[in-house]
């Protein structure tokens, strides 16, 4: 038979702050040998962003055999586990759970840390949809990356388990696409618009792999519960024998990213990158062999239902660059720039440029135009980092905001990583929020991040939270002034922070790779941080994330009780919804509605010495990311002369040298234009 309806009990913030007992990783290795060459569709494409077609998409069929496949392998591993299917944009196509797959998921590092995320039980199906959502996002026609390689880029050193390395270059993406961003959207009867949120943001966790089809990327498939963790890989130098990989690997057989286009073909600051750490040859069984989905019975698994996410049906997916996908191509604001916008999957652009709501200093809605037309020349000149074959132009999406957090427009490249949507938004208020007069208050305004455990009672059917610890975000705001010797910092907006500011100051060593060092002031001390607990970024969504969670519990019929008080009865035909799902501000600040991030690429914008809003850049390496936005800010004030442009120099955070080391404002790269070889080409802006 399939779950039990007690299955979606467990399917939830089981909560217990438990030691982690870890997960078997072995397995059986009978079946059909497995095949020794590469499967069909992964040799070389020739695809560098420009192969995609109306026609790029996942059918029906295509997402029952990935299905298929993957049950295939966990049968011949012993593992049963859950799969997702999402397509370009993030919806889901298909969620299916094995018969005896494990309903939920220890999230943990390793590392013992309390709090936060860490010693949670999370729904598998939660899991699979994030891992599956970071590898589709991540992806691109000139790169596929996997979960497990968001987990090596992410981390506290980059390569994991150098421990004298600085932090990866995507340090803190985990916190975004976040169930209450109000730039994902969210899920509707059939496929929709997206890009879509995802329920615990994105994974480090290996075990999430895209999918493509002629060169392009049109999907991704994930497993989680093959083995007990939602965790990562905190050791590059290794090769793990990981069950979700396996399974999903499997999954995408005939759907398998081109070689030369895998993240162990690409190199970031010298370092080689990673996919899987398995390969076709070592599957249990040849995937190709597998029983096609329509033999699968009740006793084999089930398709599920996932509120807010999926129905228990198999969809097809949405090609991008169509109006239905929610990214289409710009035909008025961008001309002859290649520019793709968002779209209401209606033919509405959501972010067309318009005026900033500031006062009489604001953006005018020519000058937003023309921050985003320079920035997008920058990248269509800039060279990628992460991307093949070498010599492709960067990727990159831009965004504009105003002081108030307001989206004043947003454009992306063709073929720019579906993330950096909702990522650059994050950035660009961040760069918005953090140099204003108003920053300590609005965190002052904010709750407690309330960390819960529960307790399950399967008779009864009810859920009870308890509260474990608390967090107050304001308590952030004294660390920083102590921190940097300015007792008024963050109420007088003498100081212009840009992202890669933030993150200086949020990293769990101070200076940035130096162990032993104490931590940056918006950041936890290293025996209390991972990558699942990391301070002041968590804690202003924390609550969110929680609140999403109890309406996916309650929404499976659970009654649910916080700290001994009735919080939501189970549903009934009279009251469906008893709790509400989480609306469309991740903070409860205003002017930072999806949360806030922590690497590089995001500036405040000025004319002359008053904040007006922030620029930022999203999609390569962090550094073309810092190029695009602040030479295209730069580029934008030149050419408009109507004072608007990068902050004051002598706002500039890089002035400030606490602990003895300078802060970082911008780090543009060496030689990073396409045929030419000019230099230095942000000194002096």
């Amino acid at each position: 038979m399939g779950r039990s309806p007690f299955r979606t009990l467990l399917a939830g913030f089981c909560l217990a702050l438990t030691a982690c007992s870890g997960g078997s990783n072995s397995g059986s290795t009978v079946g059909t040998a497995p095949p020794t060459n590469p499967p069909p569709g992964s040799t070389d494409s020739g695809c560098s962003g420009s192969c995609g077609t109306a026609q790029s998409f996942l059918t029906e069929d295509d997402v029952r055999k990935v299905i298929a496949q993957g049950v295939a392998e966990a049968r011949a591993q012993g593992k049963p586990a859950t799969f997702v299917v999402v397509d370009r944009v993030g919806n889901v196509l298909a969620a299916y759970a094995m018969a005896g797959a494990p309903a939920t998921v220890l999230v943990s590092s390793g590392r013992g840390v309390v709090g936060g995320l860490e010693g949670l039980r999370v729904p598998a199906e939660f899991a699979a949809i994030a891992k599956a959502l970071t590898a589709v996002y991540f992806s691109s026609e000139g790169n596929a990356f996997t979960s497990r390689t968001a987990g090596q880029i992410a981390q506290e050193h980059f390569n994991p388990g150098d421990r004298t390395a600085p932090s990866g270059p995507l340090f803190g993406v985990q916190f975004s696409q976040l169930p209450c961003s109000d730039i994902s959207t969210r899920f509707s009867v059939g496929t929709g618009a997206g890009p879509h949120r995802s329920p615990i943001g994105l994974s480090p966790d290996p075990g999430g792999i895209p999918l493509y089809k002629a060169g392009v990327p049109v999907g991704a498939v994930a497993a989680a519960g093959a083995d007990d963790l939602y965790s990562l890989d905190d050791n590059a130098a290794d090769k793990d024998r990981n069950l979700d990989e396996f399974v999903a690997l499997a999954a995408t057989f005939g759907f398998a990213a081109p070689q030369d286009r895998r993240a162990d073909r690409i190199t970031a600051g010298g370092l080689s990158l990673r996919f899987t750490d398995v390969e076709f040859a070592e599957l249990a069984r040849d995937p190709a062999s597998a029983p096609p989905f329509a033999n699968l019975t009740p006793a084999d698994g089930s398709l599920l239902d996932v509120p807010g996410y999926a129905d228990p049906v198999v969809l097809r997916g949405l090609a991008l660059g169509t109006v239905e996908s929610g990214i289409r191509p710009d035909t008025t604001d961008y001309p002859g720039l290649d520019a793709f916008v968002l779209d209401n999957g209606s033919g509405t652009n959501r972010y067309p440029p318009r005026a900033g709501t500031d006062g009489a200093a604001a953006l005018t809605q020519s000058e937003v135009r023309t921050i985003v037309q320079e920035s997008l020349k920058v990248a269509a000149r800039t060279r990628a980092q992460v991307r093949k074959p070498l010599g492709s132009r960067a990727g990159e999406t831009v965004v504009v905001v105003d002081s108030n957090g307001v989206v004043l427009a947003l454009a992306r490249s063709r073929d720019a990583l579906v993330d950096a949507v909702d990522v650059t938004t994050q950035k660009a208020r961040t760069a918005a929020f953090f140099s204003g007069s108003f920053t300590a208050a609005d965190i002052a305004t904010t709750a407690s991040a309330r960390y819960l455990r529960a307790s399950l009672d399967f008779s009864a059917g009810i859920v009870d939270f308890s509260t474990v610890a608390q967090s107050a975000p304001g308590r952030y705001v004294p660390l920083l002034r102590n921190f940097l010797g300015l007792p008024t910092a963050w109420s007088d907006g003498q100081v212009a922070y840009s992202l890669r500011t933030i993150g200086n100051l949020s990293r769990p060593f101070y200076p940035d790779g130096v162990p032993g060092s104490p931590p940056g002031p918006l950041s936890l001390p290293f025996n209390q941080w991972s990558p699942f607990q990391d301070g002041l970024e968590l804690d202003l969504v924390y609550n969110q994330i929680a609140a999403h969670v109890a309406f996916y519990l309650n929404q499976k019929g659970l009654a649910l009780n916080l700290d001994g008080v009735p919080l939501a009865p189970a549903p009934t035909p009279g009251n469906p919804q008893p709790i509400a799902d989480v609306g469309s501000n991740c903070t409860g600040i205003p002017r930072l509605p999806n949360g806030m991030t922590l690497f590089g690429g995001g500036f405040p914008i000025y004319r002359g010495n008053t904040l007006i809003g922030g620029v930022a850049a999203s999609g390569d390496g962090t550094d073309q990311s810092d190029l695009v936005a602040f030479l295209g800010l730069h580029n934008a004030g030149v050419a408009l002369n109507t004072g608007v442009g990068n902050a004051p120099l002598n706002l500039r955070a890089d002035k400030l040298v606490p602990s003895g080391a300078r802060l970082s404002y911008v780090q543009c790269p060496q030689s990073p234009f396409l045929n030419s070889n000019e230099q230095f080409v942000c000194e002096g802006k």
